[in-house]
């Protein structure tokens, strides 16, 4: 190489390490990135140079910045992301009288995720069992809210607040006769 042009980076190393400190294998990563197994030892063998789209699916597995994946130990680049309201993904699910919306970006899709609800009068969230270990926070910001987890059942008012495990059935119902907000956080373990 030319004197002025420093080596390339770690790359392979800096993936796994990232991994391992993720107790994460390689299997998982490959489900999680769509990169193959074989294809990710490589990389972290240093026996392949991934493209850039690779190394994006693997920073967004890992939940890792993609320039510390790239440059390792390094400066770090701080997080400073803003979801702005008119670019919020909306969803209006199959439940009758239920709008969703989700606060949190992707790269946080089954670690922390938030969203506002909005429920009309007689509106219910059923929610089939998430992961082992996975909880949500509710808290009612209008009206009032009856939330189900398995055999326990409470009504819950403005400003009221629940965290309950949700790797049971669950469900979240507008127990007022007008519309009812709440936040809700899950928190999925790890």
């Amino acid at each position: 190489m030319s004197k002025n042009i420093p080596n390339p980076p770690a790359i392979g190393q800096n993936v796994k390490k990232q991994r391992l400190e993720q107790n994460m294998s390689l299997e998982k990563l490959a489900r999680k990135s769509g990169v193959s197994k074989a294809m990710l030892s490589q990389i972290e063998s240093e026996k392949v140079n991934p493209t850039i789209a690779t190394m994006w699916k693997i920073a967004h597995a890992l939940k890792s910045d993609f320039n510390l994946l790239l440059k390792g130990e390094g400066e770090r680049v701080r997080k400073f992301h803003v979801n702005r309201h008119e670019d919020l993904t909306s969803l209006d699910t199959d439940c009758s009288g239920v709008h969703i919306n989700v606060l949190s970006p992707i790269s946080m899709a089954e670690d922390l995720e938030l969203y506002t609800l909005t429920l009309q009068p007689g509106g219910k969230l059923d929610s089939s069992p998430h992961y082992r270990g996975t909880e949500e926070f509710l808290t009612v910001l209008t009206g009032s809210v009856k939330v189900t987890a398995g055999d326990k059942s409470t009504i819950l008012n403005e400003g009221d607040l629940i965290n309950f495990d949700c790797d049971v059935e669950h469900s979240i119902e507008n127990a007022a006769e007008e519309v009812s907000m709440a936040y809700l956080v899950v928190r999925f373990s790890k």
